[in-house]
C-alpha cells in the first residue's frame, strides 16, 4: 500500500478564512481520514501562507510588525480549523525556522544548475523611505476611472487592473512622498529552459494520477504556449533572504518558496516529535525518499493536493519546476484535487470585502461544524461552481442530513432501546439488504481512493435511504408482535448498517459519527502521526461486519431542524458585510460609498462579466508563419489583424500542426495580452486551440476559427456590445482564469456562445474539450 501525502492550499494569513476557502482543508481532511480509516500511513501537512507583500501592508495598516500580525491570525485561523474539527497531522506557517534553509537548498540547486537569470527592469523608488515600492506600496489616481485611492496593482473602485507607473501622482503608501523610476534587479527561474523536463514529467503524472480534465487543459495551454522566465524575488523585508551576493536587501517572492513551505512544515513536525521525546521520523522519507535511510523510504508515496482551481498553475507547472530544476529527486505532485468556486446568495464571497459566512461566523452560528460540513460535502464544487444560499442549506440540512441519515439512526435505536431494552436482538443477516449495501460500499471505496468526495458521500445517503425504505416496509412497529422474528431481524440488521455508515461517514462528519459509535461503546479511528488509536477502534475493515455489536446505551438527538424564521434569520444576520454587521451600518451604505462604488465582475459567480470587462479577442488572418530556430515547438505566426500593421505572435503548435494548416486561417486572436518574449522574439498575443483526441486515443488540436469574418472583427459573447471597451493590457494569469470550452462543437463561455459578426464559434474535430 502506497504512502499518502497530502497537502491543501495554504490559507493566506491576513484575513479570516470564509466557507469557499475552508473547502480545501476540509476535503483533504476527508481524505486523509479515509486513508487512516484504510489503514494507509497518511501524513497531511497544512499550515498558513505568512510571506509576501499583502502581509507587511496589512501589518502596516494595523500598526502591527509582520511577526504580530501574523501571530494573531495564525491563532484566530488555528481555533476556527479545530472548530471544524480538521485533523491535520500538522498545521503550521511558511514563517517558521526550517523554510528558510529548505528554500534556499532549493534556490541553491537551482542556480548552481543554471536555471536563474538576473533581469534589470524599472519600478517606483521612494527617495523618503529609501527602498524600492512592490504593488501594494503605492497608492495614487486610477487612470481609468479617476478614483483617488487606487492601489499599484488594482483599483479597488473600479475593478481595473494596474501598474504602479500607471497611476497618476503616485505616492508612497508609507510616507506619502512621491516616488520616482529607478532600475533594480531581480532574479528569475528560467522556465523555459526547464519545460522539457516539466512536459516529460507531467505527460507521465497526469495519466499514472487521473489529473482533472481542468488541470490537464490548463497546464498544457501554459506548456503548449511557451512557458516564460518568473520573478522570483521582490523588493521586501518580510520574507526569506536571497543567499546571492548583490541581493542582499530582496526576499523570495511568496509563490516561489509558499509551496516549499509544504515540505519546511514536515520538516517542522519531525522536529517537533523528536523534541518532545516521541516517535520521529526522517522528512526526507516523505519528501526525498532516495537521500533516506528509513526503512519507510522503500515503500512509493504519492502526493495529493486539494486546491481551487486558481492555484492550478502554481502547483502543475512552478513548483514542479522548481523541484525538477534542482536536479533531486523531489517528490511531486501525484493527483490533484482541484475545485471551482463556492459563491454566496446572488454574488460571491469575498475576504477583502467581508461578504458570505466566515469561520468566525460559523462558530458563533450555533449550528454544529458538522452541519457545515455535511452542506459543504453534499454540494461540494467540483465541475462548476456552486451558490451557498440560507435557503437551499435549510432544504437540504432537513431533507437530508436529518431526514434521511439521523431519521434512520434515531429511529432504529430508539427502537432498540424501547422494544428490546437496549439489547441489540440475536437474527440471521438479510442477504439481500447486505448485497445492495455492500455494493454501494465497495462503489465508495473506490471513489475515495481517487478522492471523488462528493459523489462518494451522495453514496452514503444512498445507503441509508435503503436502510430507511427498509424500515417502512417492514413496519417493525407491528410485526414486533404479529411476527417478531421478521422484527428482530430487521432491527439486527439495521444497527450493522449504522455502525458502517459511521464508518463512512466519520471522514465527513467526525464528530457526529463517533457520537452514534459511543452509542454502539465503540470508537472510530482518528489515527494521526505521534498518536495511538483507542483499542478496538472501528476501521474501514470492519465495514460489512454483522458481529461485536451487543447494546445501545443512551441515546440522543445531534441535529436539530431548522425552520424558516431561523433561516431568514440566518440571512439578514450574514447579509452585507462583517464591517457593517460590526458597526451596526447593516444596509445603509454611506452616500459617499453609494455614489462612488462600482461592482467588480466577479469571476467566481459571473465568468462571462469577467470575459466582457477584461479580455479582448478578434479575428486575425496568418498571412504567414516559420518555426522559430531556437525551440522545437514554436511557430512565428504574422498577423494581419485588421490594424493595418503587420502583428507578430507565437504558438506552441509544431507537435500538432503543420505550417500549410496555420497558413491563410482566420483564427482568434487574444487582442490585449501583455506582450513577451519567447526564445528572444517578442509575442504579442496568442491564438485560441481546442484540444481533443483522436479516434486512436492520440490526443491532438484544432485551432478556432471565424473564416466568415475579416480580420479586425471582434470577438464577443452572444448578444454583447462588440464597441464595448475593454482593459488595454491583461496578463496572462487573467485571462487563463477564464475557463473557455467547446460544447457540442460550440465555443462557449459558461453557457454563452462566442460569436464573431453574429456567428457563433464552432469546431469541426472537437466535440467537447478545452480551448486555450
Amino acid at each position: 500500500m502506497n504512502r499518502k501525502l497530502i497537502t491543501s492550499a495554504l490559507p493566506y494569513v491576513n484575513n479570516v478564512p470564509h466557507l469557499g476557502n475552508l473547502i480545501q482543508m476540509l476535503s483533504a481532511d476527508v481524505f486523509a481520514r479515509f486513508c487512516r480509516s484504510r489503514g494507509y500511513d497518511t501524513l497531511y501537512i497544512c499550515g498558513t501562507d505568512e510571506y509576501g507583500t499583502a502581509t507587511e501592508t496589512k501589518a502596516l495598516e494595523e500598526g502591527k510588525t509582520p511577526r504580530e500580525l501574523c501571530d494573531h491570525y495564525y491563532k484566530l485561523h488555528t481555533e476556527i480549523y479545530d472548530w471544524f474539527h480538521i485533523a491535520f497531522d500538522k498545521f503550521g506557517r511558511t514563517s517558521n525556522e526550517e523554510i528558510k534553509d529548505v528554500t534556499q537548498e532549493i534556490f541553491n540547486d537551482l542556480d548552481a544548475n543554471g536555471f536563474i537569470k538576473e533581469h534589470v527592469t524599472k519600478q517606483l523608488f521612494c527617495p523618503h523611505c529609501n527602498m524600492f515600492l512592490a504593488d501594494r506600496y503605492v497608492r495614487g489616481t486610477c487612470p481609468k476611472c479617476g478614483s483617488e485611492d487606487a492601489r499599484g496593482d488594482q483599483c479597488e473602485t473600479c475593478g481595473s487592473l494596474l501598474d504602479p507607473t500607471d497611476l497618476i501622482k503616485a505616492k508612497c503608501a508609507t510616507c506619502g512622498s512621491s516616488p520616482e523610476v529607478r532600475e533594480t534587479k531581480h532574479l528569475y527561474i528560467d522556465l523555459p529552459a526547464i519545460e522539457g523536463r516539466l512536459e516529460k514529467w507531467m505527460e507521465k503524472a497526469s495519466i499514472e494520477g487521473k489529473w482533472s480534465a481542468n488541470a490537464i487543459q490548463m497546464t498544457k495551454a501554459w506548456i503548449r504556449d511557451g512557458l516564460n522566465e518568473r520573478a522570483i524575488t521582490r523588493d521586501l523585508k518580510w520574507g526569506i533572504p536571497v543567499p546571492k551576493e548583490g541581493y542582499e536587501d530582496k526576499v523570495f517572492y511568496v509563490w516561489f518558496d509558499a509551496p516549499i513551505g509544504y515540505i519546511s512544515i514536515t520538516l517542522q513536525l519531525a522536529n517537533e516529535l523528536a523534541a518532545a521525546g516521541k516517535k520521529s521520523f526522517d522528512y526526507k522519507s516523505w519528501w526525498l525518499p532516495s537521500e533516506s535511510d528509513e526503512a519507510a523510504a522503500k515503500i512509493p508515496v504519492e502526493l495529493f493536493q486539494f486546491i481551487g482551481k486558481d492555484n492550478i498553475p502554481f502547483h502543475t507547472v512552478v513548483f514542479p519546476s522548481s523541484l525538477l530544476g534542482s536536479g533531486r529527486d523531489w517528490t511531486k505532485l501525484f493527483h490533484m484535487s482541484s475545485t471551482e468556486f463556492l459563491n454566496y446568495e446572488d454574488g460571491k464571497f469575498s475576504k477583502s470585502k467581508g461578504v458570505g459566512v466566515f469561520g468566525t461566523d460559523a462558530k458563533e452560528s450555533g449550528i454544529p461544524a458538522d452541519a457545515w460540513r455535511f452542506y459543504i460535502f453534499y454540494n461540494r464544487p467540483e465541475k462548476s461552481d456552486y451558490q451557498f444560499t440560507w435557503k437551499d442549506f435549510q432544504e437540504k440540512y432537513n431533507a437530508e442530513l436529518i431526514g434521511n441519515l439521523g431519521n434512520l439512526v434515531n429511529r432504529t435505536l430508539l427502537f432498540v432501546n424501547k422494544y428490546y431494552g437496549g439489547k441489540i436482538p440475536d437474527a440471521p443477516e438479510d442477504e439481500a439488504l447486505w448485497a445492495e449495501v455492500k455494493a454501494r460500499e465497495r462503489r465508495i471505496t473506490e471513489l475515495l481512493e481517487w478522492a471523488d468526495l462528493k459523489d462518494a458521500f451522495r453514496e452514503i445517503f444512498a445507503i441509508s435511504d435503503i436502510g430507511n425504505k427498509a424500515f417502512q416496509a417492514a413496519e417493525p412497529w407491528k410485526t414486533r408482535n404479529t411476527d417478531p422474528e421478521k422484527a428482530a431481524k430487521l432491527i439486527h440488521n439495521l444497527c450493522y448498517v449504522i455502525k458502517d455508515l459511521m464508518i463512512l461517514a466519520a471522514p465527513y462528519l467526525p464528530q457526529y459519527a463517533q457520537k452514534v459509535a459511543s452509542f454502539f461503546g465503540k470508537t472510530i479511528t482518528e489515527k494521526r502521526i505521534g498518536a495511538d488509536d483507542p483499542e478496538g477502534a472501528l476501521r474501514w475493515s470492519d465495514l460489512g461486519k454483522t458481529e461485536g455489536l451487543s447494546e445501545i446505551g443512551a441515546t440522543s438527538v445531534y441535529f436539530t431542524p431548522m425552520d424558516d424564521k431561523t433561516m431568514k434569520a440566518f440571512k439578514e444576520r450574514f447579509s452585507g458585510n462583517q464591517k457593517s454587521r460590526e458597526e451596526g451600518t447593516l444596509g445603509k451604505p454611506s452616500a459617499q460609498k453609494a455614489k462612488t462604488e462600482k461592482k467588480e465582475p466577479a469571476l467566481a459567480a459571473d465568468m462571462c462579466a469577467h470575459f466582457n470587462k477584461f479580455v479582448s479577442l478578434k479575428v486575425a488572418k496568418i498571412v504567414s508563419v516559420e518555426r522559430n530556430p531556437e525551440s522545437d515547438k514554436l511557430y512565428i505566426e504574422h498577423l494581419d489583424d485588421g490594424s493595418g500593421t503587420e502583428r507578430v505572435i507565437q504558438s506552441g503548435l509544431v507537435p500538432y500542426l503543420k505550417e500549410d494548416e496555420l497558413l491563410g486561417k482566420h483564427i482568434i486572436l487574444v487582442d490585449n495580452l501583455a506582450p513577451r518574449k519567447m526564445r528572444g522574439i517578442e509575442s504579442r498575443g496568442m491564438l485560441l486551440a481546442a484540444d481533443y483526441t483522436d479516434e486512436a486515443g492520440k490526443e491532438c488540436v484544432e485551432l478556432v476559427t471565424a473564416p466568415w469574418a475579416a480580420p479586425g472583427t471582434p470577438v464577443v459573447l452572444e448578444g454583447e456590445d462588440p464597441s464595448a471597451q475593454k482593459e488595454k493590457e491583461i496578463s496572462a494569469d487573467v485571462f487563463f482564469q477564464i475557463e473557455i470550452k467547446v460544447h457540442d462543437r460550440e465555443v462557449v463561455i459558461q453557457d454563452k456562445k462566442l460569436t464573431a459578426d453574429g456567428k457563433a464559434l464552432t469546431t469541426e474535430k472537437t466535440v467537447n474539450g478545452g480551448v486555450a
